[in-house]
């Protein structure tokens, strides 16, 4: 019996060629997640067990449970899932781009080309735009600073270690900027600008939040999935893939406008949540190996996963205090990167 399964359709053309494992492994962690995302929802100021979080979902809870979980904290959960999954993605498809394991948009600037964006939108049309343009916003401003990293890496090709370099120097500019525009800015503004920078999911919503970034999510994330499998093609080498008939660069070019604009959304509701995007890929590599057919979809679940537990440490480790959770995936995720760097000096 073969340890793969394959997926194909007539209209579009499309396969999918996965190990049994990988499907295995998805499941288990798409589990893991459900039940995190359950148990995080039943926890706060005040305790709700799962089996009546569960039934609160299905509307026959408690009324006050009712409230407490559809109106406050659900909302936010929900936000968590979508923001780790998108970052995480966007992480997974950069770091096959350029095929270098430090790349994902945080440490390259596009976050904060992102963040920038966003702030921008704060600072000039909080009173005359709708809040859903907000990932318009953040997508232009990651697209800025991802055409000005390859204008300036840009040398008969793109070297890895080029990118990185360039794309922290960006980073720091970007975020200079919108440090500027922060100072200058009103006080309740400058306040909701900080937070956004450090990166929070305080306060989300339904229809602020929520619904805003689904349509987003809904059409990239699928999206990229279906692109994806020319990215297998292309770890073989540009030439390898010409020649079975892959067009690398419009490929290439197509995978990372995606990235970008999953990273930019994800930003532009979740702020400058820092290092998912580099932390979820090698995870998911250390459990179902390089093939991007299993690789985005685990890579997914764990970017989720991730930013669940921060944010609920982040909410519960010092109530009342509400610390941000862009406070504590940048506290695992530094030394994670200062960990890859040591490891690829020689590379």
């Amino acid at each position: 019996m073969s340890k793969y399964t394959s997926w194909r359709t007539r209209q579009p053309k499309t396969s999918f060629h996965v190990d049994r494992n990988v499907i295995r492994i998805t499941i288990i962690l798409a589990i893991l997640c459900v039940a995190l995302m359950i148990l995080s929802t039943g926890i706060g100021s005040l305790w709700i067990n799962p089996w009546d979080v569960v039934r609160s979902l299905f509307g026959q809870g408690d009324p006050m449970h009712n409230v407490i979980i559809m109106k406050l904290r659900l909302p936010r959960i929900v936000i968590a899932v979508l923001v780790g999954a998108s970052l995480a993605v966007a992480g997974a498809v950069l770091q096959g781009i350029v095929r270098n394991p430090l790349a994902s948009p945080d440490v390259t600037g596009i976050t904060d080309g992102a963040s920038l964006g966003a702030v921008l939108f704060l600072f000039l049309f909080t009173n005359k735009l709708s809040i859903q343009w907000m990932p318009v916003a953040a997508i232009t401003g990651a697209f800025v600073v991802t055409g000005i990293l390859y204008l300036l890496a840009w040398r008969n090709g793109v070297a890895p270690i080029r990118l990185v370099l360039i794309g922290t120097g960006l980073s720091a500019a970007f975020k200079s900027l919108s440090y500027m525009l922060i100072i200058s800015s009103p006080f309740m503004l400058a306040i909701k600008s900080v937070t956004f920078m450090t990166g929070s999911i305080y306060g989300t919503s339904w229809a602020k939040d929520v619904f805003t970034l689904l349509p987003w999510i809904g059409i990239l994330l699928p999206l990229t999935w279906l692109l994806s499998r020319h990215m297998n093609v292309q770890a073989l080498g540009d030439d390898v893939a010409n020649s079975a008939g892959s067009n690398v660069q419009r490929g290439r070019i197509v995978l990372l406008l995606l990235s970008v604009a999953l990273a930019g959304s994800a930003v532009a509701i979740g702020g400058a949540i820092s290092f998912i995007g580099l932390m979820a890929p090698h995870m998911a590599r250390k459990l179902v190996g390089p093939a991007f057919g299993g690789l985005l979809p685990v890579s997914a679940l764990l970017g989720a996963m991730i930013l669940l537990l921060a944010d609920l440490v982040a909410r519960t480790a010092f109530y009342p205090q509400d610390i941000a959770a862009g406070v504590f995936t940048a506290a695992i995720g530094a030394p994670f990167f200062l960990y890859m760097l040591y490891r690829q000096r020689n590379a």
